[in-house]
């Protein structure tokens, strides 16, 4: 018989905790229930049992801190409707978890399924591999190391194959080399990473055994072990004699408790002391028909303190070199496999659903997952700690395979090489990838993803993209992952749906398993099966790759039946009526509560077209738990101005207001001007609107370039300084790329002269080395006077007729004309402190491309004592048109 022992966390009870069993790496736990006391009668109970315990006082919800409707208090907002949904939502999360806790002994269990769902190694020379799929009848793993047999590697229904839930497990032994024998233990185990070439000291496995006989147990506590049938041998001869009944026929009357008690004492009361634990009878002298037997104490806290000899089982192990020199791995290195299912509706070939590595589409051939387990002297080392999290995010969005100069997918090499000094160079502090988790089509940018536990094969191995991490910690820059956890792609072979044959394995079926315009597949929250796999999944990802957060992309397509295509109006109705997929709501609770918890520094980030109430909003609250939420609207507000509104027309209240959005949850918000979608979905990066006709030469050159780089930069500076704590921009951008992005596709034939960035522009004066040197200031603004961590501003100046906005942010007064004519040369602003102004920037400076028209002489100003803006000073300021400024207090002046 093989053994089931697992390698990584198991848990023969999930209810309970008295077993335990942690992975390698951890510290092991085994507690057991406290020794209760052994009655003699069955009729009573002992006199220390026939109180019932106390029961522990319940702790409620409001003493715990916890308010189903707290952030609606918090902001003074009273809607009946939608207090009720919140309140009905915590009682479905407590359900929830009341649920998970039947399976799983806590919620990091329910989040580590990768610890021993996919192949993992064992220590007793084997490969296990488990998989999720409860409509097959039949499952095996077929692969090049076994000839892509279905019957070599298998498990069938019927035959401990799988349990009551559907997992199917299969152990695969590693093959004895020619002229090998086996090990002498059967339950013999070996290092393969951990101490890899230590081990296999040589010593036998007798002499290890006598070893820990010898001098782990003290003389006379070893004989009960020797011979379990010891004591009841001699129980039942203290009590019937060396030739007792061996039939009920024969049996006589058996005296009462204490008279056998008596007469056992008198026999031994001139007993030599022994270190064989003693029991004895405590009744205080009363009469009673029961004894309670009761361990001795002084033997009792002995067998506590003694710890188990697992020194002499770890002895036992042998080294990887032993292993390798005995037996060939039962899957190599590399090796292609699939999982084979034998369902109702015929045999199936699938990709695992939790393979590490896949080659998704190998030029025409069927998708197949790859075995990645390098030796560990090739396996990736870590060499950088974590960076501290810091106050405010600079964030740039990249895509891996655009991001070289030539016409061409490039890789995790190329992009450490490349990119990652650039954007230490730019300033910024965080890098977010999008496509990085396997998908089928490389034009859909990743965000069909199928595999959702690997990174994609396009830009390199597992290892290679541990690389990129380790080398932008080394920078000092966070790595943030987009994962697409709203829907999945609709691939049969290498993705998820229809995995096992069935129509609801992973999915809804019928209209709500699809979604209602993009053709994807829509998870079923609901089941805990289909949450363990998502949690697992964001818990794997800081695990393996130690990825520093989340932005969770398109959650309106989760979080109502409609897929969020439907008009909002604001009202809360509309947040609470029957197209909100509760279940989906209650997975992201869980999936930030979770991520919170494992990893305390990580970051997550909702993308929300609707601006569901409480994203941002602790749990314990009624919130959804994200550190952040996206500003949506900022970026088509800026796209409609550019491409369909007149300068002339712009509206300075409108700007304001888009961008400053709800002030209640405005201080937990990412703003961007511009992200991948106006660059890659089908539209115009704002560098290509402004630039574009200055190609065709079709008009004055100069006065577009003007034009263009003017607002290029004041966007970026009011949408960065604004409102927020945090900032994102999409490779590129920052120095107005001049292409838009075309993945390679049929409509193009394939071409990849689009799918690129073209670096070499930074090389050179002008246009783009202007505006990216401005971009670098203004990223060293927020790193030098901390603008994102600031209180939010104070607008206090919004003119329409002049088309001026000005607002206070700290120290510093930011001041923007938006005419595209007029100029300004002592424009009053009002200013709180009097005092002198210095001017930290201008966007009309030179170097940034601008024309220089505020002289040396003017970047310091004085304020004067006139009221203005409802504050006590006045601060008169030279404003060319389609400029801006950053002044900053430098001296107060005390009147």
């Amino acid at each position: 018989m093989t053994s089931l022992a697992l390698s990584t966390k198991f848990s023969l009870y999930p209810n309970s905790t008295f077993l335990q069993f942690r992975c390698p790496n951890k510290t092991q736990r085994i507690s057991f229930p406290k020794r209760t006391q052994i009655a003699c009668s069955a009729t009573e109970q002992p006199k220390g049992q026939q109180k019932r315990p106390k029961k522990k006082k319940s702790v409620t919800d409001s003493e715990k801190g916890i308010d189903p409707v707290g952030f609606l208090t918090k902001f003074g907002i009273s809607h009946k409707q939608f207090s009720q949904f919140l309140r009905e939502r915590h009682k479905s999360m407590k359900d929830l978890t009341d649920e998970i806790f039947n399976r799983h002994i806590d919620l990091r269990d329910m989040a580590s399924g990768f610890e021993i769902l996919g192949i993992h190694r064992h220590p007793e020379h084997r490969e296990d591999y488990m998989e999720w799929a409860p409509g097959a009848r039949y499952c095996a793993l077929v692969g090049d190391f076994n000839g892509w047999s279905p019957t070599e590697n298998c498990a069938r229904e019927g035959h401990f194959g799988h349990d009551d839930y559907g997992y199917w497990f299969i152990i695969l032994e590693d093959k004895l080399r020619d002229g090998e024998k086996p090990d002498e233990l059967y339950f013999q185990q070996y290092n393969y990473i951990d101490d890899y070439d230590k081990g296999d000291s040589g010593v036998p496995i007798e002499e290890i055994f006598k070893k820990a006989n010898d001098e782990y147990w003290e003389p006379g506590e070893d004989r009960f072990i020797k011979n379990r049938y010891e004591i009841p041998a001699k129980l039942y001869e203290q009590i019937f004699g060396p030739n007792g009944p061996q039939t009920l026929e024969e049996l006589e009357e058996i005296p009462d408790a204490e008279t056998r008690y008596k007469a056992w004492k008198e026999q031994h009361k001139d007993d030599l002391p022994s270190n064989t634990p003693c029991y004895d009878v405590i009744d205080n002298g009363k009469e009673y028909d029961i004894f309670n037997v009761v361990l001795d104490p002084v033997s009792q806290e002995k067998f506590r303190v003694k710890k188990p000899p697992l020194a002499y089982w770890l002895e036992t192990r042998k080294g990887r070199q032993a292993w390798l020199k005995k037996y060939s791995p039962c899957i190599p290195h590399g090796s292609k496999y699939r999982v084979y299912f034998n369902t109702p509706s015929g045999p199936l070939e699938r990709v695992p659903a939790w393979a590490t590595y896949v080659q998704p589409d190998a030029e025409g051939e069927q998708a197949f997952a790859i075995h990645w387990d390098p030796p560990p002297e090739y396996a990736y080392k870590w060499k950088n700690s974590r960076p501290k999290v810091p106050k405010s995010l600079r964030i740039y969005e990249c895509h891996v395979g655009i991001s070289g100069s030539e016409p061409k997918i490039s890789s995790f090499s190329d992009f450490i090489e490349k990119v990652l000094p650039h954007v230490k160079e730019a300033g910024y502090n965080t890098i977010q990838l999008i496509g990085v988790i396997e998908h089928k089509d490389y034009f859909t940018v990743g965000y069909r993803a199928t595999n959702l536990y690997a990174v994609s094969s396009r830009y390199g191995t597992p290892d290679d993209f541990k690389r990129l991490v380790d080398e932008a910690h080394g920078l000092g820059l966070l790595v943030f992952l987009d994962i697409v956890h709203s829907y999945s792609a609709a691939d049969e072979m290498v993705g998820l749906s229809l995995f096992d044959g069935t129509n609801d394995c992973y999915f809804h079926t019928g209209k709500r398993g699809h979604h209602k315009y993009w053709g994807t597949r829509m998870f079923k929250y609901g089941d805990l099966d289909v949450l363990h796999f998502l949690l697992s999944n964001l818990n794997w990802w800081p695990t393996e790759y130690q990825i520093d957060g989340f932005h969770f992309h398109s959650l309106s397509s989760m979080m109502y039946t409609h897929n969020g295509f439907a008009s909002f109006t604001g009202d809360l109705e509309e947040y609470c009526n029957q197209y909100v997929d509760k279940d989906a709501l209650l997975y992201l609770i869980l999936a930030n509560e979770i991520l919170h918890a494992l990893h305390p520094d990580i970051i997550t980030i909702a993308e929300d077209a609707t601006f569901y109430p409480g994203l941002c909003e602790p749990t314990s609250q009624g919130g959804l738990g994200f550190d952040y939420c996206v500003n949506l609207s900022v970026s088509e507000m800026w796209s409609s101005f550019l491409e369909t509104v007149p300068d002339h027309d712009w509206s300075m209240s409108k700007i304001v207001n888009t961008l400053m959005g709800n002030r209640k949850f405005a201080d937990k918000t990412l703003m961007y001007a511009e992200n991948h979608n106006q660059s890659i979905s089908g539209g115009r990066s704002f560098a290509e609107i402004l630039f574009g006709e200055i190609r065709d030469g079709s008009h004055d050159t100069e006065k577009l370039l003007l034009r263009g780089c003017s607002l290029h930069k004041m966007i970026r500076l009011i949408t960065l300084t604004i409102g927020g704590r945090a900032y994102l921009n999409f490779m590129g951008n920052e120095f107005g790329h001049p292409e838009r992005v075309e993945f390679p596709m049929p409509s193009n034939n394939f071409s990849f002269s689009l799918a690129k960035r073209r670096w070499d522009l930074l090389a050179k004066e002008g246009l783009h080395r202007n505006l990216f040197i401005f971009d670098k200031d203004l990223m060293n603004l927020d790193e030098n006077e901390r603008v994102l961590t600031r209180v939010l501003p104070s607008i206090h100046h919004v003119n329409e007729d002049n088309m001026v906005i000005a607002y206070l942010r700290g120290p510093l007064l930011f001041v923007f004309n938006f005419h595209p004519t007029d100029s300004y040369e002592g424009y009053g602003i009002g200013v709180e402190e009097a005092g002198e102004y210095q001017l930290v920037l201008n966007t009309d400076e030179i170097k940034y491309g601008g024309q220089g028209l505020i002289k040396d002489d003017q970047y310091s100003r004085k304020t004067i004592s006139k009221r203005g803006d409802g504050l006590r000073n006045c601060l008169e300021v030279p404003m060319p048109s389609r400029t801006a400024q950053v002044y900053k207090l430098s001296r107060i002046l005390r009147i």
